[in-house]
């Protein structure tokens, strides 16, 4: 009876063991969660603003082209919005970095997704002349990815536009890459 019990124990710390382990790989799950980018040193999955039109407010990023922009100054010249009829070209307006178990030899990747408005199209690096309503790319852990945004305001009428940026981060490389 001692050996059979020994044995159950063994079996029951076995699959514990086995259970317990802290490697994330890969995880799938229907749930309704909310997230927010925070604003200081700690979090994983960073977005810096890179330009004095992107900041974090409130523990999220924020792109203002605008004289209501906390980075405003008027002193140096700076407009009050979009000129009708153009198309601008902000290189390096923000980054993605991971810094996912940063103290691990191991290198996670994760793959990041931005979809953007149709008013603002992206692109990552230097700017190119390409540029995409959705792009997809991999961050390496210590090797931020620098967006950069096009605004047409061709068509669009005077006054304030709001629009939102989706952004979506994953374990893993993306198919692509």
């Amino acid at each position: 009876m001692n050996k059979l019990m020994g044995l159950a124990l063994l079996m029951v710390g076995m699959v514990l063991a086995v259970g317990a382990g802290a490697n994330f790989r890969y995880y799938e799950a229907d749930r309704d969660i909310t997230v927010a980018i925070v604003a200081d040193d700690s979090e994983f999955i960073d977005l810096t603003p890179l330009q004095p039109y992107a900041y974090l407010s409130n523990g999220k990023l924020t792109i203002k082209i605008d004289d209501t922009n906390p980075n405003y100054n008027q002193s140096r010249g700076w407009g009050i919005g979009l000129s009708p009829n153009t198309t601008y070209v902000f290189e390096e307006m923000f980054e993605v970095s991971n810094d996912l178990w940063e103290n691990n030899e191991t290198d996670y990747p994760i793959c990041v997704s931005i979809l953007a408005p149709p008013q603002a199209e992206l692109f990552v690096g230097e700017w190119n002349g390409t540029t995409a309503s959705t792009l997809q790319f991999t961050v390496y852990h210590g090797d931020p990815v620098k967006i950069g945004m096009v605004f047409d305001s061709t068509g669009m009428d005077m006054g304030m536009h709001n629009f939102q940026m989706s952004i979506h981060a994953e374990a893993g490389e993306c198919p692509q890459d």
